[in-house]
C-alpha cells in the first residue's frame, strides 16, 4: 500500500519530515526519488532538525555521503553521481548500522539496498507545491506511516 501527501509549502515538507524523524529508529533507511528542485535537500533538512542535528545540512552531490549527529546518526547520502557506475563504496556497512540512512537517487544503486525501506518520492505540482508518495516495504515501515496518520 502506498501512501500520498500533499505539501503546499517548502515549510510544510520540513514540518513532515521533522515530524518522520521523531518516530525513526536506529537502522531505518530513506529512500528519496524527484526531480532536482522537488525538495529531496529540503526534506533531509527537516529530518535533521528532527533528529536533533545541529549542523547545516546540504546535498552531497560532490561528496556521494555527509554524515551528521543528533539522537541518532544520520547518512546522507546523494548518489547521482553513481548512475552507470558499479562502484560499492561499502553500502552494507552503513545500511546494517545504527544510523538512519537517507538515500537520494536511490534507483541507481538498488542492487546495494536492503529490501525493507521507507521509498519516498516527491513530485513538484506547482511553484510550492508537492505530492509526496510514500511506499513502505516491510512491517516496520507499515508501521511507521500508520503512526504519521497517511
Amino acid at each position: 500500500m502506498t501512501y500520498t501527501k500533499k505539501l503546499n509549502s517548502p515549510e510544510e515538507t520540513e514540518s513532515f519530515a521533522i515530524d518522520l524523524a521523531e518516530r525513526l529508529e536506529p537502522g531505518d533507511l530513506l529512500t528519496l526519488e524527484g526531480d532536482l528542485g522537488a525538495g529531496k535537500t529540503t526534506f533531509t533538512k527537516g529530518l535533521a532538525k528532527g533528529l536533533g542535528i545541529q549542523r547545516m545540512v546540504n546535498s552531497p552531490t560532490f561528496t556521494i555521503l555527509k554524515q551528521y549527529s543528533g539522537r541518532l546518526e544520520l547518512n546522507h547520502f546523494d548518489v547521482y553521481r553513481l548512475e552507470n557506475s558499479d562502484e560499492d563504496i561499502g553500502f552494507d556497512e552503513f545500511f546494517n548500522s545504527e544510523a538512519v540512512s537517507v538515500v537520494e537517487w536511490a534507483r541507481f544503486i538498488e542492487e546495494y539496498l536492503p529490501k525493507e525501506r521507507l521509498e519516498i518520492t516527491i513530485n513538484r505540482q506547482s511553484e510550492q507545491g508537492r505530492k509526496m508518495t510514500l511506499n513502505p516495504i516491510g512491517r516496520r515501515y507499515e508501521n511507521l506511516c500508520r503512526e504519521l496518520n497517511l
